[in-house]
């Protein structure tokens, strides 16, 4: 097979076509700009161009696998759409690839990523094992995809922009946060809360949702399809409050002892995070993660309740826990010395950007944390300026960036000179990437923070070079 894939430089599309060219298939494709991504990809095999010509179309393509963030406009789209040669989404191929198979589907506007890594992580220590496409990095397995063909499971990561995550029918389906984001495609919360509910009943039959205790809140704070007041009753694994779901259910929580699966005593110790987890069957003691961020307690619960139903015993659980090296971009240490930290991390949504902050202040308390953030989409940050600027004034310095566009073109008004000025804070700056890298070594910070989801990331390796010189 002859595939080409339109916007290959994408996290769940490179995995994608990872997985094809190590099938054996011939796979090429066509990204906007260079990245280490594309780097990679070219490095292994896969012819990878970066200017908009239909001329360069290869012949003789049996399938275009594209993405929603590729505009229709594209030259090579319009081409290939004129030609009859079939077009599918990522997720859709996503799709016809887990169908027949045990597939664990991580949802979720936040968490997803780090969860479902975890799970294929977990997975892959035990003798079951697992496939997987991932939306990250792993730094275990240094790639977003894992093949391995002696196991039915597969982990993917699901997404929910542009109903992406509804080609996905999974046994175990995981929803880590239903936070309203995505509003240009779904126009409100409730549509997407209803987007959500409907994933969580594609699972099997005989599967099972692992869901977040109390996600599933409308905007006003009211439980989403419930109409028997407020009580939660237990009967097996259903939750009065999640009458809506057809399928059996587990809740997790990092916090609180009303969920199935839920963490207790949880402390740090040498920058190492400790928990106990209490289960339906019973506790589990001195579980540990390796330099994680506090979220993490609550992706390793949700990933614990995934695999101990898989299986897994608690032995194979605490060695996965301990050896799990993270994700890149996902509370990514680059320097981590005694008198500089720098993190770099994927967060663009507030309640993400606030849960990092959350995290840093947890783990080194007192120290003065400098954030960089770009703004990921103009109608996002129009959608969440109010959002953004309250939690970006928990940072000691905030140094903004301008607004990656994506797919989007600009909105009138919305900018990030708009965004800065909400924020209740003196010490705040506008700057270009440049501008960072001879701004930030100045303000002599203890701790420094990258953060969002656009090409922030080339900026990264640049930053790490100038802090490091600027500690000798």
């Amino acid at each position: 097979m002859r595939y080409y894939f339109l916007g290959i430089g994408g996290i769940g599309m490179s995995a994608l076509a990872r997985f094809f060219h190590r099938r054996g298939d011939i796979v090429s494709g066509y990204d906007r700009t260079p990245s280490p991504l594309t780097a990679e990809l070219e490095a292994e095999g896969i012819t990878v161009h970066y200017d908009d010509r239909p001329s360069d179309l290869p012949s003789n393509i049996d399938l275009v696998v594209y993405t929603p963030a590729v505009p229709e406009e594209l030259g090579e789209f319009q081409a290939l759409k004129a030609s009859g040669v079939r077009m599918e989404k990522r997720s859709q191929v996503l799709g016809e690839l887990t169908r027949g198979k045990c597939c664990i589907a991580v949802a979720g506007s936040h968490g997803k990523t780090t969860t479902s890594t975890l799970i294929a992580h977990l997975l892959s220590k035990a003798p079951c094992g697992c496939s997987a496409f991932l939306g990250g990095i792993s730094k275990n397995f240094n790639s977003n995809i894992l093949i391995n063909n002696n196991s039915d499971y597969v982990v993917v990561e699901a997404d929910e922009y542009d109903r992406s995550f509804l080609q996905l029918h999974p046994h175990f389906a995981v929803i880590t946060a239903t936070d309203a984001d995505h509003l240009d495609i779904y126009g409100d919360h409730h549509t997407l809360l209803e987007a959500y509910s409907q994933f969580a009943n594609q699972t099997d039959k005989d599967g099972l949702v692992v869901l977040k205790d109390g996600i599933f809140l409308e905007d006003n704070g009211e439980p989403f399809g419930h109409h028997n007041g407020h009580e939660d009753n237990h009967e097996g694994h259903h939750h009065n409050q999640y009458e809506f779901l057809q399928r059996p259910c587990a809740t997790y929580t990092a916090h609180g002892i009303e969920a199935d699966y839920y963490a207790i005593n949880v402390r740090t110790y040498n920058g190492n995070l400790f928990f106990d987890l209490r289960t339906p069957d019973g506790v589990l003691y001195d579980l540990e993660l390796d330099g994680a961020p506090l979220v993490n307690i609550e992706n390793a619960v949700a990933a614990s309740a995934v695999a101990l139903s898989c299986g897994l015993d608690q032995y194979q659980l605490r060695s996965g826990l301990k050896s799990f090296a993270g994700v890149r971009r996902r509370f990514d240490y680059r320097i981590r010395e005694k008198n500089l930290v720098y993190i770099d991390d994927y967060a663009h949504h507030p309640q993400e950007i606030k849960r990092t902050i959350e995290s840093v202040r947890y783990l080194y308390p007192g120290k003065r944390v400098i954030g960089i953030f770009q703004p990921h989409l103009y109608t996002r940050t129009r959608d969440f300026a109010d959002e953004f600027a309250s939690v970006l004034s928990r940072l000691d310095e905030i140094v903004m960036m301008p607004i990656y566009p994506a797919r989007e073109k600009p909105i009138l008004g919305v900018n990030s000179s708009m965004l800065l000025r909400k924020i209740d804070s003196m010490s705040k700056y506008l700057c270009t990437a440049d501008q960072v890298l001879e701004l930030v070594p100045a303000l002599c910070p203890d701790i420094v923070l990258t953060l969002g989801a656009g090409d922030i990331d080339r900026l990264v390796p640049r930053l790490e070079e100038t802090l490091r010189d600027n500690l000798l």
